[in-house]
């Protein structure tokens, strides 16, 4: 067992800095949907093509499990950037929930029936590849540094 602690790498503020902003906005707009903001809603669904009556109808068709996993990767996320930047070694538990979660999360929605103009929509197509890669970046990246001693 490596018992020694490493000196923070430059790059670990960095990568936890941004990791703890995007995150912070995927806690946000997973609030902002929960809360029904109408204004945020038509704002951030307008790309897609969708009206706030359309979007509200989509996501009050999740299933509890499906709001669940959603909750789990993007709350996950967020404690995994904290942990990260404590240089807690708890950062890969919590970005591996988060993973487990997103993929979960983005299974369903892709196995349901979306409005025809998100399902024509890029944005919706290629975010959650986005979020998936980003995902599993923080989840390398941090065991990267709990095995460099860097985490703790």
């Amino acid at each position: 067992m490596n018992t020694s602690i490493e000196k923070a790498p430059w790059h670990l503020w960095l990568v936890g800095i941004l990791s703890l902003l995007w995150n912070a906005f995927g806690c946000y707009d997973y609030t902002m949907t929960q809360l029904r903001d109408r204004a945020y809603i038509e704002a951030a669904m307008a790309p897609m093509g969708l009206t706030y009556e359309e979007s509200m109808a989509f996501f009050d068709s999740f299933p509890a499990f499906a709001s669940a996993l959603w909750a789990l990767g993007v709350w996950g996320s967020l404690a995994g950037a904290i942990l990260l930047l404590i240089r807690s070694r708890h950062a890969v538990t919590a970005f591996l929930v988060s993973l487990i979660g997103a993929l979960g999360s983005f299974a369903y929605q892709f196995s349901m029936e979306m409005p025809a103009a998100m399902a024509e929509s890029s944005m919706a197509r290629v975010m959650p590849l986005v979020i998936i890669v980003l995902v599993i970046l923080q989840w390398w990246y941090s065991r990267r540094q709990t095995a460099a001693g860097v985490l703790r």
